[in-house]
């Protein structure tokens, strides 16, 4: 009787797993996932988003420099990206001795490259002529604009993607407010409290990345724009405004409250895997026997410790042999000459699964957001050698908030590299305060990945959620600051001072005539 029940309900089991199964794929969207800057950091934002999306029963595609870890989703790999960023940054260790608007050309620089690049890829060419239709394109935005015209080409909605957070490349695309006397430049090393000068300092970076972004850097990105889409009538300022969300890298609670749009949401730490994972067994060993404690040493993906001068190289191995704790180092050659028995070097380490030891005590870092950010959530204070970008930001924010140390690599020496490291290793209110931060990020409603797919389907279900987009993005420069209503009120108070000062004129004239009157009549 219990067999016959058994295999009266397995057939309707099965139709019941095959049509959730079929009502799962129905209800996907088409989605691109276009990442084009050949940077380990931007691709990890973009893997994390564009798996977690295909996890999901969507079908996705992306265009990226890099092959795919496994067949979740379709890769298009755009090759050549890779050897054009090497051939414009041999050594990023050179960005620290270019000044401010050095380093924003080199930026634009790379990003016409990396955009000419990308559309010249025979893979995405095409797919550009495949007639393909998507519901949503996530786009990494940094400085590939003209890469706008996907949305139209393919009749999609555009979500864009800020790797530093809410940038003015960004905040321009919904009409978020950024003002410059709280807000700080996330390429300076500035925060929320700012003095007088600092105030003018940041007003006049901003004015100066604008200037230069608007009336040089954008209008190349329009040439191309015109030349791979040459049936789009649509201008690239307005492909730009009519972008449906941006989804940043970056969370209040590990850096200064600012306003945001409701179509520009955080999703800070994304990439983080949430479910550990066990580590090589050597490396397992390694931490499993740091009685004292250990440090984990990583200058990111782009900078490499093996290009480190050998001075600062010899400083770093004199400070690291005096320690008692264990260090991993994230060292790109397998030959180190004076690497003491307490240092292990790999040139790759699981490094979300290494900050998570608990015998980790510090991170000593390149000051990247991907990177604080892990360190943050694994509650690990750390030591930060910026070197560009907004390294000097997120460094300058771990110092104001009390869980960082930053060192000046122009000066780093043996003195200074160990003293920062001992009072961080000695003193606990650093690990004290960065546990709170690290209580303060954990507590969100929805995981990070979980919200940020939540908004990519709420963008394709609603057709681009035109219902968020800001009046603002209709305005001019004039109206949304309304310099036009100022001059027609100042016009008009220089006209009524006009107007008085006739009036008391005409006055003056005929009481002087009156007067001169009267006085001749009594003279005759």
């Amino acid at each position: 009787m219990s067999i016959k029940f058994k295999c009266t309900w397995l057939p309707l089991f099965i139709c019941i797993v095959a049509a959730a199964t079929l009502s799962n794929i129905a209800d996907g969207y088409k989605i691109l996932g276009v990442f084009p800057i050949a940077s380990k950091s931007h691709f990890i934002i973009g893997d994390a988003l564009m798996r977690g999306l295909a996890e999901k029963g969507h079908d996705v595609t992306v265009i990226s420099p890099y092959p795919m870890r496994d067949k979740k989703y379709h890769g298009i790999e755009v090759k050549a990206l890779v050897p054009v960023m090497n051939g414009l940054i041999k050594d990023f260790l050179d960005l620290r001795d270019l000044g401010f608007f050095q380093t924003f050309s080199q930026i634009y620089e790379m990003g016409i490259l990396a955009t000419n690049v990308t559309l010249n890829e025979p893979l995405v060419q095409k797919l550009m002529k495949s007639k393909a239709q998507f519901d949503v394109i996530v786009m990494d935005l940094f400085v590939d604009e003209a890469l706008f015209g996907f949305t139209e080409l393919f009749n999609a909605s555009m979500i864009a993607t800020g790797l530093f957070g809410a940038t003015s490349w960004n905040t321009d695309l919904v009409g978020t407010p950024s003002p410059p006397s709280y807000v700080p430049n996330p390429f300076s090393a500035l925060t929320d409290q700012m003095s007088l000068f600092e105030r003018i300092e940041n007003l006049a970076i901003l004015t100066f990345e604008n200037t230069f972004f608007n009336w040089f850097y954008l209008p190349r990105q329009e040439e191309m724009l015109r030349k791979y889409f040459p049936t789009i009538k649509t201008s690239l300022n307005e492909l730009r405004k009519n972008t449906a969300m941006v989804l940043l890298n970056q969370h209040v609670s590990l850096s200064f409250p600012r306003p945001y749009l409701p179509n520009m949401i955080e999703v800070g730490g994304l990439h983080i895997n949430r479910k550990r994972k066990n580590l090589p067994a050597n490396m397992q060993k390694f931490l499993d026997e740091a009685k004292d404690g250990a440090i984990y040493f990583s200058m990111g993906s782009n900078l490499k410790s093996k290009n480190l001068p050998a001075e600062k190289r010899e400083a770093i191995l004199r400070t690291f042999k005096s320690l008692k704790q264990k260090v991993l180092w994230k060292f790109e050659d397998t030959n180190l000459p004076g690497k003491s028995d307490n240092v292990f070097i790999s040139d790759w380490f699981p490094q979300d699964d290494v900050l998570a030891h608990p015998n980790v005590k510090l991170f000593i870092t390149h000051g990247g957001l991907l990177s604080t950010t892990e360190s943050i959530y694994h509650g690990k204070p750390f030591i930060g050698i910026p070197i560009f970008g907004d390294q000097f930001l997120n460094m300058a924010r771990a110092e104001t908030s009390g869980f960082g140390i930053m060192v000046d690599y122009n000066v780093l020496s043996e003195e200074n590299f160990k003293s920062a490291i001992l009072e961080m290793l000695n003193n606990p209110k650093y690990t004290k305060k960065i546990q709170e931060v690290s209580a303060r990020y954990r507590d969100q409603p929805m995981e990070p990945l979980e919200l940020a797919i939540y908004w990519v389907e709420y963008i394709a279900k609603h057709k681009g959620a035109p219902h968020l987009h800001c009046a603002a993005q209709e305005l001019n420069f004039f109206q949304y600051h309304n310099i036009d209503i100022l001059f027609i009120l100042l016009g008009a108070i220089v006209l009524l001072v006009f107007v008085i000062k006739m009036l008391i004129q005409k006055i003056s004239s005929h009481s002087g005539a009156n007067l001169k009157g009267k006085v001749k009549s009594k003279l005759n």
